[in-house]
């Protein structure tokens, strides 16, 4: 496979939480890094006199789940474009990473479901029905609902304001925590995700600090980030014509009609890409470094 690597962005309390241990997670570990190694090179960084910027804290959105799988495959039985999700967390004041963390991550499929709320269905509102079958519309709109504000997600739709929902169901495919490593690196493998209606493509993240690692988990401690990971429009646009993106019909909100997304490249989350645009459905690989302030307390709220 050739990567093209691609711009990102020139376009433009926790009190107490326990996560259980999921089986294999060892086994899962160790098929990282193959086919799609993760590019740790060129990294993000800071001034000397700055060091980091802030990552911005985003909503958490309805649909987080605690006491997810401690494991770094989060895939299941999902079907897409294969994803590895780099990430590093550092002190966004002293570029020190930031060992020992947990990171969750979730995000929707490819037809725009997230899992443990499957009968919410897609497309942003909470009991939507179905997933969307058919072909794809074309040109992707992000018209919402008559009467909403353009790009704004539904009230207690998908990833956007609302509240937290209570989960429909027992299904918890594409969720994840897993532990930074001494250099604060976290690698996740899952699906590119799709999208829904009032929202462009994204994966929620939240960095967990001063907990414990058990043979239960993580637990205690508190959250220092929430935020979102945004994907460049170019790479969104060659994932339409692949299966099973391509039965989507939702309408699809753009990076710049999004009202979550920042606006602020990196440090608002838009991650750096590389694949092969000829040949994408081969896998994507993401990276992004998450500067966070550690003695903060970000639960999305």
């Amino acid at each position: 496979m050739t990567d093209t690597p691609e711009d990102n962005g020139t376009s433009h309390d926790l009190t107490r939480r326990t996560v259980l241990m999921a089986g294999g997670a060892g086994a899962v570990a160790l098929g990282l890094g193959g086919a799609l190694a993760v590019d740790a090179s060129a990294e993000d960084g800071g001034t000397a006199d700055t060091c980091y910027t802030l990552t911005s804290e985003t909503v958490e959105g309805p649909y987080y789940i605690d006491a997810d799988r401690i494991r770094q495959d989060v895939t299941e039985d999902q079907e897409g474009i294969p994803l590895v999700l780099r990430l590093k967390v550092i002190d966004a004041e002293t570029c020190r990473p930031l060992k020992d963390a947990a990171v969750d991550i979730w995000h929707c499929n490819a037809v725009g479901v997230y899992s443990g709320y499957e009968a919410s269905g897609s497309g942003g509102g909470g009991g939507g029905g179905p997933a969307p079958g058919g072909t794809p519309t074309g040109t992707p709109t992000g018209a919402p609902p008559s009467g909403t504000p353009t790009g704004a997600p539904p009230s207690g739709g998908p990833g956007g304001p609302g509240g937290h929902q209570e989960p429909t169901d027992d299904s918890r495919y594409l969720r994840g925590t897993w532990r930074t490593d001494r250099r604060g690196y976290v690698t996740f493998r899952t699906v590119f995700p799709g999208w829904y209606q009032g929202r462009c493509v994204h994966i929620h993240v939240k960095v967990h600090v001063d907990g414990a690692w058990t043979d239960a988990g993580y637990e205690g401690g508190r959250t220092c980030h929430t935020g979102q990971l945004f994907f460049a429009e170019q790479a969104v646009l060659l994932t339409e014509a692949v299966e099973p993106y391509s039965t989507n019909t939702a309408p699809r909100t753009t990076l710049d009609e999004d009202t979550i997304y920042p606006g602020n490249g990196s440090a608002g989350g838009l991650l750096h890409l590389a694949y092969d645009r000829r040949h994408i459905a081969r896998g994507v690989r993401a990276r992004l470094t998450l500067g966070v302030a550690p003695d903060a307390t970000h639960d999305g709220g």
